[in-house]
């Protein structure tokens, strides 16, 4: 008895084998020509059943690669244990009436055995596809027959697999290429770049605990070319957490021979802020260690753009929240600490009502306006160690990292539905916009942040579908109301 398999995961798990309108295979070919010999049929197939249709990998004794799905008898024996027999299909309640036994190849005889693939990380085998014998007579299949079209099915399967193996070590080399051609492109705009960068080499003599500089080292430090400066005396440029990571760094490579690589705050002798990056790794001479020697090379541009684009990357250009990406590392970031010590924080998703109606009537400039404004009203709203975000369009978040109680957060729901309340004027009427908002709280019966998210969205169309500009809670059956019309309350309680 095979494990029961929705077909949701039946079809991820054909389509993953990447076989469906591929050109025929001999050894497919060869496998239905000797099970139609073999068994006296004079059609045999291979085939594998999609969304729409049944489609032939293999096919003998058909001038025709496929139908329709619903006309499939191999969907029937997709569903099997062990072997589909069909005697007589005009006689079979099943395939009676089927347009393939009505008419053309008018199937009477009908034997499909699945076809089953091992499904990934051990979770058992899936039938994909069937081996199937077909007479244009009713006859009987005898259980020689029915061996033998086991035996058959089971050398599918294994060329079936042979072929998943196959194309999984392709698509692993193409995603290797991928990566070693994205790699390459990255090594080469590095080069690029340490060809236009700010660098100098230094030397540290073991014995003297004394540096001598290259000239661009002295200009990094912001010093005139001169004498050699005392280790001391150059650990002074770097930020205190910097001088740590270089001391421990410095004695590691003397006791271990351990290269190092440090990126640092820096201050240079000007007073110029800087980010500066240190390599080093030992000089060695009769097989003594005698010296450190290394390059030292002004990053601070590179790292200004990298923490620019990081924060491009997190911030919503338009109103400045945070991103959809950002939120995720956040929402991850606090479950995590709510894991370890149990505290608790409450999400909020917020939909604009009507805000459709502005961008029509004013234009997409006032639109994005009222994102500005709506935006403005989330940031002071969330508090501190919260996170205000848009999601994109007219959908919001944000993280209210109290732990509150159910007064709490119905009346800092309450509030927030009254502040995101706000009227547009033109040709001389109001459109007034308001927010829509679900709330979960997080507890650690919820399994991931997708599901947290979830629950959060469902109780926002709870929300939507009582009445727009109102909140409701996940698991709670209260609807919330702006505190500014809490002669609503008792009304929106008992909806």
């Amino acid at each position: 008895m095979h494990a029961i398999v929705s077909e949701a995961e039946r079809l991820a798990c054909l389509r993953g084998l990447g076989i469906l309108d591929t050109p025929p295979e001999h050894e497919f070919d060869t496998l239905v020509r000797t099970a139609g010999q073999v068994l006296e049929c004079p059609i045999a197939l291979v085939t594998m059943v999609d969304e729409n249709r049944q489609w032939f990998k293999a096919v003998c004794g058909l001038s025709i690669d496929g139908t329709p799905r619903e006309d499939a008898f191999c969907t029937h024996a997709l569903k099997a244990d062990d072997l589909l027999v069909v005697s007589d299909a005009t006689v079979d309640s099943r395939f009676a009436h089927n347009p393939l036994v009505t008419g053309d190849p008018h199937i009477r005889f009908y034997a499909g055995m699945p076809i089953r693939v091992e499904r990934p990380h051990g979770a058992g085998p899936i039938a994909v596809a069937t081996l199937c014998v077909i007479d244009r007579q009713p006859r009987e299949l005898d259980e020689a027959g029915m061996t033998v079209l086991r035996d058959l099915a089971q050398l599918a399967e294994a060329l079936l697999t042979a072929r998943s193996n196959t194309f999984a070590l392709v698509r692993l080399a193409e995603e290797r290429r991928r990566t070693l051609e994205a790699l390459d492109r990255s090594n080469r705009q590095l080069r690029q770049a340490e060809r236009m960068a700010r660098i100098g080499s230094w030397r540290l003599c073991l014995r003297t605990k004394v540096m001598a500089f290259s000239d661009q080292t002295y200009a990094i430090h912001g010093m005139p070319v001169g004498n050699e400066v005392p280790l001391e005396a150059v650990l002074d440029f770097y930020s205190a957490q910097g001088r740590i990571m270089i001391e421990t760094a410095v004695s590691r490579a003397i006791s271990s021979g351990e290269s190092f690589d440090i990126e640092s705050d820096f201050c240079n002798a000007q007073g110029e802020a800087l980010r500066v990056r240190l390599k080093g790794e030992l000089e060695f001479r009769a097989d003594e260690a005698v010296a450190l020697i290394g390059v030292l090379q002004d990053i601070t541009d590179r790292h200004a753009m990298e923490q620019a684009l990081r924060h491009a990357a997190q911030t919503d250009d338009l109103t400045g929240l945070a991103s959809r990406s950002r939120l995720n590392l956040f929402l991850d970031e606090r479950i995590r600490l709510v894991r370890e010590n149990d505290s608790g924080f409450v999400l909020l998703l917020i939909d604009l009502d009507h805000f459709k109606a502005v961008n029509d009537a004013c234009g997409h400039p006032a639109g994005d306006d009222v994102l500005r404004v709506m935006a403005e009203k989330l940031q002071a709203s969330c508090g501190a160690g919260g996170l205000a975000a848009r999601l994109g369009g007219d959908e919001f978040a944000l993280i209210l990292s109290e732990s509150l109680d159910d007064a709490e957060l119905e009346q800092r729901l309450g509030h927030l539905l009254a502040t995101l309340r706000h009227d547009v004027e033109t040709d001389g009427r109001v459109i007034t916009v308001t927010a829509t908002i679900g709330a979960c709280r997080f507890d650690v019966t919820i399994a991931s942040r997708s599901g947290f998210m979830k629950r959060a969205d469902e109780a926002l169309y709870r929300a939507k579908n009582h009445r727009r500009g109102f909140a409701a809670v996940a698991g709670e059956a209260r609807i919330i109301v702006p505190n500014d019309m809490a002669h609503l309350k008792l009304r929106a309680d008992t909806h």
